[in-house]
C-alpha cells in the first residue's frame, strides 16, 4: 500500500483506482439504465445495445460465429464493463495530473463520455444510426446515464484515493 500512498502525480495508483472505479461506475449505469427503462420504456431505443452489437463485431472479426441470443447478454456486459474500466483507467490517471478533469465531481467526464461515445465513435463504427436519427429521448437516456457513469466514477476513484493517503 505504500507504493500508492505517495504525494505528488502517481500515474499506476490513478490507473488502478480509476480501474475500479469505473467498474463500480459501470455497475451504477446499469442499475440506473435498469430503473429508467421501468419508469420510462422505451428511452433507450429497441434491439441490441451497442455494446452487444460491438461484442458480435469482436466475435466475427476473431473468426466466430455470429453470437446467438443466449451468448449476447453475457458479451454485452463483458464490453460494458471493459469499456468502464477503460475509461476509469484513463480518468484516474488524467486526474492525478490534471484535477481539473474531476470538475463537476466526475459530472464533465461523463459529459464527454456521453457525446464522445454515443454522439460520435459509436455512429461512426456502425453500432448505431447517426445522431440525427435518434429520438431525442434516447439522447436524454444516453447523457444520463454517463452522468450516473461520470459521477460514480469521481465519486469512488476520490474515495479510493483519499484511503491510499492515510
Amino acid at each position: 500500500m505504500k507504493a500508492f500512498a505517495r504525494p505528488g502525480p502517481d500515474p499506476l495508483r490513478g490507473a488502478v483506482v480509476g480501474a475500479i472505479a469505473g467498474l463500480a461506475a459501470a455497475a451504477a449505469m446499469n442499475v440506473f439504465q435498469s430503473v429508467a427503462q421501468r419508469l420510462a420504456p422505451g428511452a433507450q431505443g429497441s434491439g441490441d445495445s451497442a455494446d452487444v452489437r460491438a461484442a458480435d463485431r469482436l466475435v466475427r472479426a476473431a473468426g466466430g460465429a455470429p453470437l446467438d441470443e443466449a451468448a449476447k447478454p453475457v458479451a454485452g456486459a463483458a464490453m460494458h464493463y471493459a469499456l468502464g474500466l477503460a475509461l476509469g483507467a484513463g480518468y484516474g490517471v488524467a486526474a492525478e495530473y490534471r484535477p481539473a478533469v474531476t470538475a463537476g465531481n466526475g459530472a464533465a467526464f461523463g459529459s464527454v463520455a456521453a457525446l464522445v461515445l454515443d454522439e460520435a465513435v459509436v455512429p461512426a463504427t456502425g453500432l448505431a444510426p447517426p445522431p440525427g436519427e435518434v429520438p431525442a429521448p434516447a439522447h436524454l437516456f444516453g447523457l444520463s446515464s454517463h452522468l450516473v457513469f461520470g459521477a460514480t466514477t469521481e465519486m469512488v476513484r476520490s474515495f479510493l484515493v483519499g484511503l491510499l493517503r492515510r
